[in-house]
Order: C-alpha cells, then structure tokens, then sequence
C-alpha cells in the first residue's frame, strides 16, 4: 500500500486474512521484475563485450584467376569466305583442332600459282643480283689493271722525259761548241781578209777561211736546229705524260662510275629480293590462315559466325571458346569508401549463387556454407559504375570450394577486417563511422 494517512494499520490487521490486501502486495513481483532486469543487463553486456569481427561486402561473379584460361571469342586473321565447319557447339577441341575452314575473297591472292610464280621472280633476281656482282668484280679488276697501266706508261714517259732532257744537255753542249767555231772561223776570217787588203794573203787563202766560216756557220745552225727539235721533243714528252695521266683518270673514273651504277642497281635488285621473299613468307603464312584452329583444350560454347557462304572480315569473331582447365577465382566489385581498407593477402568468405549458406557476417566461424578466399589482385580504377575490381583466388587452407560452380556464375564476397566489441561495432554503425584501418602486418598476423 501506499501509505499516504497519518494513521498507520500496519501490525494492527493480518492483511492476509483480506482478498484486497493480498491482490494489493507487489513485494514478490518486484523481486521477479527487478531480477529480470539485472538478467536482461547481464546478457546485453554480455552481448556487447562479445567479439565482432567486422567486414565489408560486394557482389561479383566467378572467373579464371589466369587470363588466358578465361573465356574468348576465337577471331579471323584474314577474311574470307566460310567453306565448311569441323565442329558444332558443345564440342570438346584440343589445342590446334581444325574449327572451320575459308577461302580468300581478295582478288589479289586468287592466283593459285601465286607461291610458285613469286618464288620464280625471287629466283630471277637472285641470279641479277649474282650478275651484278660479277660485273662488280670485273669493274675492280678494269680499275686495277687501268691504274697499273696508268703507272706502267707514266714510268715509260719519265723515262722518255730523262732521254729528253739529257739530249737537250747534249745538242746544247754541241750547239755551244759549234758556236764557238763559228766564232773563232768568222774571227779568222775578219783576219784573213784584213791581210789580204795589206796583200799579206793571197785570194786562195782568204776564200778558204771564208768557206770554212761557212761551214761554221752552217754547222751551228744546223745544231741550234738539233737543240730546238730536242727542246720540243722534252716539251711533248712532258705534255704526254700529262695526257697519259689524264687519259688513264678519265677512264679509271669511267670505270669507277660504272662501278657504282652496278652496285646501285646490285642494291636495288636485292631490295627487291628481300621485297620479295617477305611477300612469299606473307603468303605462306596467310595460306596457313585458311584453316581456323583452336588455340586450346576447351568447348565451343557459341557459334558467332553460321552457315556456308557467308563472308566474314578480318579480326571478326567467329566462335566463343571456354577453357576446359581453369582455376577459379572471383571479380569482387567493392565501393570506393572500403577500397583502403583492402590490401593483398586479406581473407574474404564467399556464398556462391545455387549453394545454401547460413550466415553470420560478424562472426564467421558460426556461418555455414561460406567459402574462403585470399586477395591476389587489386585494380587502381574505377568501372563504369564507379566501383573497384578485386580479384580474390581460393584459401589453401580452407575448405575447398564446390567443384559444380562454373565461370560466369555470381558470389558474394565480404573481406574480414578487424576482430572489435560488438557494442563498438553498434556505436560505429549508428554514428556511420568507416571500419577501422589497419596495417598489412595485421593481415599476416591473422593468417
């Protein structure tokens, strides 16, 4: 009761003995109440105080963890037209299995002789450019020989110059001889015939020494004559050698542009050649371009391209092929505000599209049906949806996950974090506050 009058009945009536007083009482439930209040406490800091381990989620689908066992659409390298298909959708290829055979399209390689008849011009101008270096050769061997008989006549018209020379030395030293003769024969003469004047000498006498003034006068003529013919021999001899030396230089450079014609021609024939045998190696290896092989062991999943007849284009896609061996992985696309938090080697639990899970996100070892996985991979751009692509391969030391998933099928991945309070984590949810950062070293520590 609540006891609100001044005059008490407490002790003066067994308040048990009445129905009213009885109902009244609130002693027992109190003690209920009050102990399930403090139970309730108990349990919710309990609750509170229990470890979280917080963790951020994404949505991806399953892929290869090695690009070249991911799906791929097989392509043309030339066009052509589609003769005849090897293999139909859901056929299991080997590496280098014919999947469909074209022809060519372009008139420019309609000639079936094509290879044969470019391999004869190869051939052709093989043998120009061996003639070539045979004219070459002999042009170095007409250069030699014109240049050593060059030297052979210049030696010779020395030689002659030095006969030249000393026959001048000679006529001059006859001429100067001869001359003082004359002298000597005139002065005997002037002699003479003073003499004769005085009746000294007789007629005879004078006429001799005048004949033979004559004859001196004659004879030195006669080696002047000698002595020019010898100075103009020495003159042409020199003139010669000059002409020698010109002549032998303009055949030598005659010799020696004809050599570079050669070789310029010689150059360009083999241009040509190795023109050629590029254009022959080309069409080799487009003739191995007719047969459309795969490049691995696996399934065509689609023909892209169907029919006979139908013309495709070069780098057209044909067929779509799925690696037959591939290791799983999963594109996991993450929002830009948890991109910091991930870092390579970080765990990650998967539930995979068609697979029962049962799941506890804060506490992962209580969940069912989840798969772990590790971090290998993580893009530094955005998608055109403005999220992350990381690229998560299976825990080796986890469960191994469900041999039925197939590429292309969806998961969702959530990348543990730290282990926190969960009435920390409460707090941090109704304030919107990001998970907490950590170091790497703390994703090593937890493997």
């Amino acid at each position: 009761m609540l006891e609100l009058s001044d005059s008490a009945i407490n002790g003066k009536i067994k308040q048990d003995d009445f129905t009213s007083f009885r109902k009244l009482s609130t002693t027992k439930n109190n003690r209920v109440l009050k102990r399930s209040l403090f139970v309730l406490l108990g349990v919710l800091i309990v609750l509170l105080c229990l470890p979280w381990t917080q963790n951020i989620s994404g949505n991806g689908r399953l892929t290869s963890l090695r690009p070249d066992q991911r799906p791929q659409a097989i392509q043309t390298i030339i066009p052509g037209k589609i003769e005849q298909w090897y293999v139909r959708e859901g056929d299991l290829v080997k590496t280098g299995d014919t999947i469909m055979r074209i022809s060519e399209i372009k008139d420019d390689y309609f000639d079936p002789n094509l290879l044969i008849n470019v391999e004869d011009q190869i051939k052709s101008k093989e043998s120009s450019v061996s003639g070539y270096m045979q004219k070459v050769a002999a042009l170095d061997r007409q250069i030699d020989a014109l240049n050593e008989s060059a030297k052979l006549k210049r030696s010779q018209q020395e030689l002659k110059i030095k006969q030249s020379i000393l026959k001048v030395q000679s006529d001059s030293m006859d001429f100067n001889v001869v001359k003082g003769n004359a002298v000597i024969a005139r002065d005997q003469y002037e002699r003479f015939k003073s003499l004769f004047e005085k009746g000294l000498k007789s007629e005879t006498e004078l006429e001799q020494r005048e004949v033979a003034y004559q004859n001196a006068r004659a004879k030195q003529m006669e080696t002047e004559n000698k002595l020019l013919i010898a100075r103009q021999e020495l003159t042409n001899a020199r003139t010669e050698l000059n002409t020698i030396s010109q002549d032998y230089r303009d055949k030598v450079s005659k010799a020696e542009s004809d050599k570079f014609s050669t070789m310029s021609m010689l150059y360009d024939t083999e241009a040509q050649v190795t023109k050629l045998q590029s254009q022959f190696a080309g069409y080799t290896q487009r003739s191995g371009f007719y047969f459309i092989t795969s490049p691995a062991d696996g399934y065509i999943t689609r023909a892209i391209k169907t029919g006979v007849g139908e013309t495709i284009k070069d780098g057209e896609e044909i067929v779509s092929l799925m690696p037959a061996n591939y290791e799983l992985a999963v594109e996991l696309m993450v929002k830009p505000i948890d991109y910091p938090l991930l870092s390579k080697g970080q765990k990650v639990r998967f539930i995979f599209d068609g697979w029962p899970a049962f799941v506890f996100s804060g506490w992962p070892g209580a969940s069912a049906g989840t798969y772990g996985g590790v971090v290998v991979a993580i893009d530094n751009f955005t998608n055109s949806q403005g999220e992350y692509r990381i690229l998560v391969a299976p825990d080796p030391n986890d469960v191994p996950w469900p041999s039925g998933i197939r590429v292309g099928a969806g998961a969702h991945g959530m990348a543990l974090l730290n282990d926190v309070p969960l009435g920390y984590e409460l707090w941090r949810q109704f304030n919107g506050f990001p998970p907490n950062y950590y170091k790497a070293d703390d994703v090593k520590e937890k493997k």
